[in-house]
């Protein structure tokens, strides 16, 4: 088995962004999400786990936007409600997918992606092997300039829990649909947001991988 945080991954030089694959385009457009079925509630919360070994298969378009409405979808358009609790309703978390062919931008309003960077960024949002292994790497970043009615002394607790919310959407998820996923708080923030082009105030809090089982898992 694979170490955890293997040591290979140096602090201050660790993975690169690669060159993209697949078709990288400047827009996804997502299949309207399915609002309805999957695994009872408190099924889904017994087979809710983590999981450290992906198989490299892409998730579908289907999968993927479902994916991406449960975790902070709009649920409530004339309010635009999301699928995830934010502290005022100021949604400072932005739902970044760093794929094979980019990364993209999670657009909640439209529930499409936007093309940030024509790289595959998914080794550098974290120091296990799995990350690059994996077709999907999620990572919640709080924008602070959109905290300005929340005091300075809790943005980061008020963002750190947005983004456990919206972790917890996507565990669920996972757990109805039979996905592999796993939750990852060991970042190089500095280097991802570098990487990743985001602004002064724009802070990396979390990233997910998700992906299929690997086949013997599944024995």
């Amino acid at each position: 088995m694979k170490p955890l945080f293997p040591l290979g991954h140096a602090l201050f030089d660790g993975p690169r962004p690669r060159p993209s694959t697949g078709d990288t385009c400047a827009r996804i457009d997502l299949p309207e999400p399915g609002r309805y079925g999957g695994r009872p509630l408190m099924e889904t919360l017994s087979l809710r786990r983590t999981t450290r070994e992906f198989a490299p298969r892409e998730l579908s378009s289907v999968l993927l936007g479902d994916l991406l409405w449960a975790a902070n979808g709009v649920n409530r358009e004339a309010e635009d409600g999301r699928t995830a609790p934010s502290a005022l309703g100021v949604h400072e978390i932005d739902v970044y997918a760093a794929l094979a062919r980019g990364l993209y931008r999670y657009v909640p309003q439209t529930h499409h992606l936007d093309l940030v960077i024509a790289q595959d960024l998914r080794a550098v949002t974290g120091y296990q092997d799995f990350v690059d292994e994996a077709p999907l790497d999620l990572v919640y970043v709080a924008n602070h300039a959109r905290m300005g009615d929340i005091p300075a002394s809790h943005r980061e607790s008020f963002a750190a829990a947005s983004a456990g919310a919206i972790a917890q959407n996507v565990y669920l998820f996972c757990a109805s649909a039979g996905l592999a996923v796993g939750a990852r708080g060991w970042l190089n923030r500095s280097a991802l947001a570098k990487h990743m082009g985001l602004g002064r105030e724009c802070v990396p809090v979390l990233a997910q991988t998700v992906g299929h089982f690997r086949a013997e898992m599944l024995q």
